[in-house]
């Protein structure tokens, strides 16, 4: 195996991180109204999007201790594979059923695609530098994840502005685009990701996927025995119902406030593409605050600071309040995601990095989905507002748990059934 130096690690890792993004980008300004405009209702987009929430309840530890087990290589590839699938059968759904089953392989991919990236290079940083500024580079991916979105929704919109091609409708066009760059995101994961592999073939595949059990295992020790990671998981579980408000609702209020289906989806494209150009600056922010109040607070202001902004979405009647709220909603998002991981990877070392990452996402997954299920049954039924609001009370709430041990040093690996010293209890 080729040994990397730093700067290569960084570089792979950014590489993959914008390509990984970029479709996601794509899907921002269609990915509620697109099914809208083949017969659904909101309630039932948010009753098939919450199939990928559940799904990933269920797959999410699994997958991640796979990622441990057998490396983040092999589990990043068939993600790759399963989204692939998941977007070539979004571009045909036109029922709820299929729209489900859509849902149902996004969950598979969000389950194997939790982690491995991140935790591989992590990794790959720790072993070249045992004192590596970690949180500074989550914070740099965090503005590359930000510009492939926004670049991304920016492409979407435009794509959308300039009407069907023939039999394809506006709406699907960025899903076409979206194949194509899931596909160049396969190839480059093969070339480009290194890692050490003791033995091969499918006696070291059995003989690896083994120890699935025990990562998972070792990552709910972890959890059992800090109530710090406790604390951070639960907060994952609130965001992922607020989560709701600013990445499946706000399409549909923008769409109220301006009057138009097909208007909303073309300002969503350059919307989305300037919010996730506020979240990368928001992220590239982050070192400078750490530094001055340190990590628990900020997540503290940050966690409030989001629930305030999606009230803002709720309260404003006109389309510049709206998108204005949107933006620095997503401004605050983030700077608050390399804020979360850094905290979270300070609690863990060893070989259950995978798995704890993987955690920390599946117990998003039950907020997620009932955020899906509650608040656009709201939506249905009050407005789109009013469950806005629920999701900011939701976001806020959590912020008092990021101050939980914030005088405690971190737990160290759980190896071999020992116990992590000493910030437990």
């Amino acid at each position: 195996m080729t040994v990397l130096t730093p700067v290569q690690v960084q570089r792979r890792f950014l590489f993959l991180l914008g390509l990984r993004w970029f479709p996601v980008g794509l899907m921002i300004p269609v990915y509620v109204l697109l099914p809208l405009e083949r017969g659904l209702t909101i309630a039932q987009v948010g009753l098939a999007a919450a199939v990928q929430g559940i799904t990933v309840l269920v797959l999410e530890l699994p997958t991640g201790g796979l990622s441990d087990a057998i490396g983040r290589r092999p589990v990043l590839l068939l993600a790759g594979a399963v989204n692939l699938a998941a977007l070539a059968l979004l571009g045909v759904a036109d029922t709820v059923a299929l729209f489900m089953a859509v849902f149902l392989l996004q969950g598979v991919h969000r389950a194997l695609d939790s982690g491995p990236l991140e935790a591989w290079y992590v990794d790959q940083a720790l072993a070249a530098d045992a004192g590596a500024d970690i949180e500074t580079g989550l914070s740099r991916s965090g503005v590359v994840a930000g510009l492939a979105i926004a670049g991304g929704a920016l492409l979407a919109g435009g794509v959308v502005a300039l009407g069907p091609a023939g039999p394809v409708s506006a709406l699907t066009l960025p899903v076409l685009v979206a194949v194509g760059v899931q596909l160049a995101l396969l190839v480059a994961v093969a070339a480009l990701m290194a890692e050490p592999r003791a033995a091969r073939g499918p006696a070291a595949l059995i003989a690896s996927a083994r120890g699935v059990p025990a990562a998972i295992g070792g990552a709910l020790r972890l959890v059992r025995r800090s109530r710090v990671i406790a604390a951070l998981i639960t907060v994952e579980l609130f965001w992922g119902f607020g989560m709701t408000t600013f990445e499946t609702l706000m399409p549909v209020r923008l769409a109220e406030v301006v009057g138009d289906t097909e208007r909303a989806a073309a300002l969503m494209g350059p919307v989305g593409s300037a919010g996730w150009g506020a979240s990368a600056a928001g992220a590239a922010l982050i070192p400078l605050l750490t530094r001055r109040i340190g990590a628990p607070w900020t997540g503290f202001a940050l966690r409030l600071a989001q629930g305030v902004t999606v009230a803002g979405m709720a309260w404003f009647a006109g389309p510049a309040g709206v998108i204005g709220a949107f933006l620095l909603c997503y401004a605050v998002h983030g700077a608050a995601d390399p804020v979360h991981s850094g905290l979270l990877h300070r609690q863990v070392d060893g070989p259950y990095r995978a798995s704890l990452l993987s955690l920390n996402s599946m117990v998003g997954q039950p907020g997620s989905a009932l955020g899906l299920v509650l608040l656009t049954a709201v939506a249905a039924q009050a407005g789109t507002a009013w469950a806005m609001l629920i999701g900011a009370v939701v976001l806020a709430v959590a912020a008092p748990l990021y101050l939980v041990g914030r005088h405690r040093p971190p737990v160290g690996a759980l190896q071999d059934g020992v116990s992590p010293q000493p910030a437990v209890g």
